[in-house]
């Protein structure tokens, strides 16, 4: 049994100050208001570990590399394209753990990784052809976050680096996801589309049967240029296609939905799929500000995501989900602090439901975020959303377990180093 004294915490209801919690076993069994001081006293603002519903790993070696000449979405591209073709299975679980240690340390307790990175380069499958798989496995045992493995189909692949995505066809993509063994409690397995480019019309429902009643995600309507691609070649935009395909649904999240209709908006939600927003990356590549607001209104679900990881911060992420939406509508308070944090720790949009809530029955995952530093000096409790950042999370427990303590990863010695040492590593091969 764990005992913590919480100075404050944001409970499902909203915070509240002395709160005693106990664990057994990785799992909340008590929350009381107003308790005595007993057990480890966690000094700040302590709330749910946040779920980065949408990550690129291997783009974190992209970061401050991608903006000399300006460049666009496709310059930028074409540089990860080059980066794909220098990692293997060893230098992947490398990097990966150090991306997957940075989450932690930002208060990350569970990540969906978008996996379309398969093969060797030339699309040559390794003896192994989950070989990449494990290595993300491996990466986030090492670092101690959750992973559900979004094993994404990609089938037409024009260039040699989208060779390495291929699996052919959707048949043998379901082939090979099937015979991936995740080792350890810490891993899940999903599946994605990777979008309506990459997959044909006629193979979205092997995925989406493939799938079943396990997260299904997809990247939408990203760009308008998908769009315009989509109703030129089908009739259609790409969420109606989606949907006529069945890959959408109530274990479904659509990623991005940037550039979406109408009618869009009103399908997404009448069929009961989530979108995440990864706002950190979407403004890095000019994509443009999605229909928050009225995605929500509609009924759609929200998450969130640090995507091309061109900022690891689950604060930021969700205080941009209402900024850009205030700039977008020229207006303020478009979301609640309590909507943007439902956001922000939604793990069921990637398999973890047990997670994102300090109560009895929720996984033990927790995050304390100090109110002493300069940046949170006066704020109120529910404003650390809009002032605090990730350099103000102290301590994070996973399952349980702590993983940071006084702002340390307990798991890895200089991860920051690590990680460094691995990305020049690969630029310089």
């Amino acid at each position: 049994m764990t005992t913590l004294w919480c100075e404050r915490a944001w409970l499902p209801d909203g915070v509240a100050a002395a709160v005693r919690i106990e664990a057994d076993r990785g799992t909340i069994t008590s929350v009381t208001k107003g308790a005595p001081r007993a057990g480890t006293v966690l000094n700040g603002l302590v709330v749910p570990g946040f779920a980065n519903c949408h990550s690129h790993a291997f783009h974190r070696a992209l970061r401050g590399r991608t903006h000399r000449d300006r460049g666009t979405f496709w310059t930028w591209r074409e540089r990860m394209y080059a980066l794909s073709e220098r990692l293997d299975p060893d230098s992947y679980r490398r990097l990966a753990r150090g991306v997957f240690a940075e989450m932690v340390l930002a208060g990350y307790t569970s990540v969906g990784e978008f996996h379309y990175l398969h093969h060797a380069p030339g699309g040559r499958p390794y003896a192994d052809p989950n070989a990449m798989g494990h290595a993300l496995a491996a990466a986030a045992a090492d670092a101690g976050i959750r992973l559900t493995l979004l094993d994404t189909c990609y089938v037409t692949a024009g260039s040699q680096p989208q060779r390495r995505f291929s699996d052919g066809n959707a048949d043998a993509w379901a082939a090979r996801v099937d015979s991936f063994a995740p080792h350890g409690e810490h891993v899940r397995l999903g599946a994605a589309v990777h979008s309506v480019r990459a997959v044909p019309r006629t193979q979205l429902p092997v995925v989406a049967q493939w799938a079943g009643e396990r997260p299904l995600h997809v990247h939408l309507s990203e760009q308008r240029a998908e769009n315009t691609e989509c109703l030129k070649r089908y009739g259609r935009t790409p969420a109606t296609l989606l949907a006529e395909g069945g890959v959408l649904g109530e274990h479904s999240v659509a990623v991005h939905a940037t550039h979406l209709t109408r009618d869009d908006t009103g399908l997404l939600a009448r069929m009961g799929t989530r979108v995440c927003f990864c706002p950190t990356t979407e403004r890095d590549l000019g994509d443009g500000i999605g229909p928050a607001r009225a995605l929500a209104g509609a009924g759609a679900g929200l998450c969130l995501g640090s995507d091309s990881h061109a900022v690891i911060d689950p604060l930021e992420e969700a205080r941009a989900l209402e900024l850009d939406d205030r700039l977008a509508a020229e207006a303020r308070g478009r979301f609640t602090p309590a909507g943007l944090l439902a956001a922000a720790t939604d793990h069921d949009a990637i398999g973890w439901g047990e997670a994102g809530a300090l109560a009895p029955g929720a996984a033990a995952d927790l995050v304390v975020i100090g109110l002493g530093s300069i940046r949170t000096a006066g704020v109120e409790p529910e404003g650390v959303l809009f002032a605090a950042t990730a350099a103000d999370v102290t301590d994070v427990l996973v399952g349980g377990r702590w993983v940071v303590r006084d702002r340390t990863h307990q798991l890895l010695e200089q991860p920051e180093s690590l990680l460094a040492k691995e990305i020049e590593a690969l630029w310089q091969s």
